[in-house]
């Protein structure tokens, strides 16, 4: 049985919209189990219009809720009765096999580290998350937002654990690996991601060298590596970018008779493009680099993505033990580059 921890209240949209993704993946996985974390009668308001299996859920009531603007390092500390807290705290002790939340990014990275720790040879962890592309396969990104100046040693250790997660989750026996850079050319680039492509060069198996954003969604790499400030501002630009393609569509083909005429002999052409621009597809970005599995889902969240969260990404990286492998590949490459990379 594999146990996740929802955090219901985190996110623009709780608890309505967080509990009903929940259950919809509790529906359709026999061996999950959830825990509801949050306002125990805002829960059960929600679960009352719902049908759902009763054996396999629980409600953790909660009195406190981090709010996005609250300070991420100070909240996980003075809200111990917080939903985010709580639901960490049942991974900590056992538990909870993984925590899902779409509050505040920051105080889920901070709790992250100080209820679940660090894998033992990671100073920083990364966000992780797959990005959807053209060839028909996703993309998958890190760091999109958990360490801003990484250095380039730990953006060789976002490397392994993005090469470990894309071999157990998506099945890519030899995936090829990426730095995001501002051209192809090894020497490209500022002093970080210089030292970073020798780094990757040497110690990385399927380092493909750079690539620019331009190719990133036509099949040039499957795993892209950055900072975590290149990667939250490219991540939101492609975002906010599919949704207004989106929008744009929308309003153009609701607004004109002509159009919702041709709309209708291309609608299998509209519908394959949202398939691959739709942000919702994968459900949120992983925290890679802890002692435990947390998922951090978009602040605006909406059903279908804390559904597709745990169906994709909870659900099969407990059953496939991906911390356990983490852990045995990041021993090694610590042992190759020398010392203990606590301090790298």
């Amino acid at each position: 049985m594999v146990r996740v921890a929802v955090d219901a209240m985190g996110g623009d949209h709780a608890p309505r919209e967080i509990v009903c993704g929940a259950i919809a993946a509790l529906s359709s996985l026999k061996k999950l189990h959830l825990i509801l974390v949050g306002n125990q009668d805002k829960i059960e308001s929600v679960l009352k219009d719902v049908d759902y299996p009763a054996d396999r859920l629980q409600i953790l009531h909660a009195e406190e809720v981090i709010l996005s603007d609250d300070d991420p390092g100070l909240s996980v500390r003075s809200k111990k009765k917080s939903s985010m807290v709580k639901a960490l705290e049942t991974v900590r002790s056992g538990q909870a096999d993984a925590v899902l939340s779409a509050g505040n990014t920051g105080a889920l990275m901070a709790g992250g580290l100080l209820f679940l720790g660090r894998l033992e040879n990671i100073s920083r962890p990364a966000l992780l998350t797959p990005v959807p592309s053209f060839s028909g396969k996703p993309v998958l990104f890190l760091d999109v937002g958990a360490n801003m100046d990484a250095r380039p040693e730990q953006m060789l250790k976002y490397a392994i654990m993005g090469r470990i997660y894309a071999q157990d989750m998506f099945g890519y026996s030899n995936p090829r690996i990426a730095l995001l850079n501002v051209g192809t050319e090894p020497n490209k680039g500022n002093n970080q991601t210089r030292k970073a492509y020798e780094l990757f060069r040497s110690h990385v198996p399927g380092f493909c060298g750079n690539v620019e954003g331009t190719n990133v969604f036509f099949d040039a790499a499957d795993i892209v590596v950055c900072d975590g400030f290149v990667g939250n501002i490219f991540i939101k630009t492609i975002e906010g970018l599919s949704r207004a393609i989106l929008g744009y569509f929308r309003n153009e083909i609701t607004g004109n008779p002509r159009h919702k005429a041709g709309a209708f002999l291309l609608q299998p052409v509209f519908m394959s493009l949202r398939g691959i621009i739709d942000d919702s597809g994968y459900g949120g970005a992983l925290l890679m680099g802890v002692n435990g599995l947390c998922i951090k889902c978009h602040g605006s969240t909406k059903a279908k993505s804390v559904e597709q969260a745990i169906l994709k990404q909870a659900y099969p990286f407990v059953e496939k033990n991906v911390i356990e492998k983490l852990k045995t590949e990041l021993d090694l490459i610590a042992g190759t580059i020398g010392g203990n990379s606590n301090h790298a």
